[in-house]
């Protein structure tokens, strides 16, 4: 199968979803309001896309025979996250299209492999080392320096398979994780995160969504201010180096880029997000398309706008509790775009649904977004 097809796959065709979380939910809305039908793989009946979506495939991602009855009953096959079974992904690449590859996951799902990878290509990242032991733990700390953070290669995400090291002598912490392949990333000192939206059509025309700030707490995302406040120099490079990105991958769908800006208002690429991102949210109402309806548009070979963005906005994460708090707000607030998730239990730093607040004064924005302080 030719991933890069430059055959259109027009309404009413099949898209099939692998993963049914709140990524694949918001996929499944923007595909169902141009016509096309949805099926989803999750191992967990009802998932948020499965609620949107025409079928459900309830089983593992790395069971290939349901894989394959996905591949079997769609024409095209996308995912929501990075941590697909490659193999599985590829036999069932030979029932439908899967424009994004799997190469793309290859990179994508292994921290050391995104980093050699964008540093093969030039892309400024922080120094890093491959660690498999103690010894080359002890070994990499010398050479990058520290402080430092040791990351699981693959399998992490929100802070989960990290510790950080302060100085060269290894912790308990950082040992725990030498079960599996890690990398050692030198610490960096920046003054804002940021991140941009790039997808790239059939014909290879590459579209960039603005550069937003992004604010975390306890390494999970908490807040996304569009556009960055940042000067037109750091947006300019921002844009160049997703554009250089998006032609080394062939890219097909969406892909999330998270920046360091540094002191200097240098950039550093941090990672990489195969697939709509949690920080492109916002373009649901504030931009002529969403993300989500740009990873539609691309997987399907349609052509993509050139994006524009109405209007500032502040999107707002629901952690947990924070989304029964903001229910019960719901009657106060018109100015909320509100979205639940439809996860079945609320739990604590759980990614539950977000709120999207639209005004020129994004400051005032953020102030209608107080109540939330404190809910989880």
């Amino acid at each position: 199968m030719n991933t890069n097809s430059k055959q259109p796959i027009l309404p009413p065709a099949t898209i099939g979803i692998v993963g049914g979380g709140q990524l694949g939910q918001m996929m499944a809305l923007s595909a169902k309001s141009m016509g096309y039908h949805v099926g989803v793989l999750d191992p967990t009946p009802q998932a948020p896309a499965a609620q949107v979506a025409d079928f459900q495939v309830t089983a593992p991602y790395d069971d290939q025979a349901a894989l394959i009855e996905l591949a079997k009953r769609s024409d095209v096959l996308t995912y929501e996250f990075e941590n697909v079974d490659e193999a599985a992904l590829k036999a069932a690449q030979q029932y439908t299209a899967l424009p994004q590859g799997t190469a793309l996951l290859h990179i994508t799902g292994n921290r050391l492999n995104e980093k050699q990878f964008l540093h093969d290509n030039g892309i400024p990242v922080t120094p890093f080392a491959a660690v498999t032991d103690a010894q080359s733990l002890n070994y990499a700390c010398h050479r990058i320096g520290t402080p430092s953070i040791l990351k699981t290669a693959a399998g992490g995400y929100d802070g989960h398979g990290q510790a950080d090291l302060n100085q060269p002598t290894p912790t308990d912490a950082s040992l725990a994780l030498l079960t599996q392949p890690c990398i050692l990333e030198a610490r960096q000192t920046f003054r804002a995160e940021v991140s941009m939206m790039v997808t790239r059509s059939a014909a290879g025309v590459i579209t960039t969504f603005p550069l937003v700030e992004n604010r975390h707490q306890h390494h999970i995302l908490h807040t996304t201010i569009a556009p960055a406040n940042v000067g037109p120099a750091v947006h300019d490079a921002a844009q160049k180096i997703a554009v250089s990105i998006a032609e080394a991958l062939k890219l097909r769908g969406v892909l999330g880029i998270e920046f360091f800006v540094l002191p200097d208002d240098r950039l550093l690429v941090n990672e990489l997000a195969p697939r709509p991102h949690n920080s492109g949210h916002y373009t649901i109402e504030a931009c002529n398309i969403s993300q989500f309806e740009a990873h539609i548009r691309s997987i399907c070979g349609l052509p993509i706008p050139a994006i524009t963005q109405t209007q500032p906005a502040v999107m707002r994460n629901l952690l947990g509790a924070d989304l029964t708090v903001a229910r019960e707000n719901l009657i106060n607030h018109p100015e909320w775009h509100f979205h639940d998730y439809g996860k079945a239990d609320i739990k604590p730093q759980r990614k539950m649904g977000h709120i999207t607040v639209l005004d020129q004064d994004l400051n005032h924005a953020l102030t209608t977004l107080d109540i939330l302080k404190g809910a989880q």
